[in-house]
């Protein structure tokens, strides 16, 4: 058993759909992002507002973690956005726009003017230009415990809008940012989610870019419709075999004969010390999922 937080599967529900939001409820996914920006029009921004603070506080979402993403500070519903969620007190809020620390600063100086409470962590979207190129400042800034940085997100239709790359299968063009951004969040201890799959209807597509994230290392994947639920839990689930691997391997460098050994062979394959903390994630993952029950 582990208290591991899974981030395999992160839905964007809109706000101003009441019914999507219950549905939500019965859902197979880690985490839900309640949207009070890009998926809501201005004429619903403060339907929205209320709606998905309302289901927050209201709870039945189970053990999902439940993340409000705001409109930007400098928008007409900044402001009031920030201090409606702060009241509904959800697992985290998503930050829109994040290209400096600067930016991280200002909210942090925001959210103690409101009082907010300290289990309320920031999330920060990754999705322009100016954001690639200071990604180590932005995630360096949560050695600032002011900030409450713990997660990055990828917004990947953003970034190629502005940078005029191509959204293309294996996604070439954005690779070397993609993985500037994840060495990024790495370093720092940072969770980061994969930008979402714009095609709903193409469900091996989806999984063919879920597997691809998880390749890449990434935390889990950012989804749009509940059709892409199981092609993230699945791709981000270690297999039997993996896992069966990961137990072989903890099991024989616990062995005495190889207590001083840097390196074994096992099944033909050699394995050096470095593979037991990767061996133990596989298992700590496998042991999570399993108690998740999807």
């Amino acid at each position: 058993m582990t208290d591991l937080r899974l981030r395999r599967s992160v839905l964007y529900m809109p706000g101003s759909n009441a019914r999507a939001l219950e549905k939500a409820k019965t859902l197979p996914a880690d985490s839900l992002i309640l949207d009070l920006e890009d998926a809501v029009g201005q004429e619903e921004k403060e339907l929205a507002r209320e709606q998905v603070c309302a289901a927050v506080k209201s709870g039945g979402y189970g053990d999902r973690e439940l993340v409000i993403r705001v409109n930007a500070p400098q928008t007409p519903w900044g402001e009031a956005d920030l201090r409606a969620a702060i009241e509904a007190r959800p697992d985290a809020i998503l930050m829109p726009k994040v290209s400096s620390p600067a930016v991280l600063e200002a909210i942090a100086n925001h959210l103690e003017a409101l009082d907010a409470p300290e289990d309320i962590a920031v999330w920060a979207m990754i999705e322009t230009p100016a954001a690639i190129l200071n990604i180590k400042e932005i995630a360096q800034a949560r050695r600032d415990r002011r900030t409450r940085l713990t997660c990055f997100v990828l917004g990947t239709n953003d970034l190629a809008k502005d940078t005029w790359a191509q959204l293309v299968p294996g996604r070439v063009p954005m690779l070397p940012w993609i993985m500037f951004a994840l060495a990024a969040a790495r370093s720092e201890g940072l969770t980061i989610l994969d930008g979402v799959w714009n095609d709903i209807a193409d469900v091996d597509g989806c999984r063919t870019e879920c597997r691809q994230s998880r390749d890449l290392g990434f935390d889990g994947k950012t989804l749009i419709h509940p059709n892409q639920l199981e092609p993230a839990n699945t791709s981000f689930a270690p297999t039997e075999e993996e896992v069966r691997r990961a137990r072989l391997v903890i099991e024989a460098f616990a062995k005495p004969e190889n207590a001083k050994r840097g390196a074994i062979k096992l099944e033909g394959r050699l394995y050096e010390r470095q593979h037991i903390s990767m061996a133990k994630r596989a298992v700590t993952w496998s042991e999570a999922i399993a108690a998740k029950g999807y």
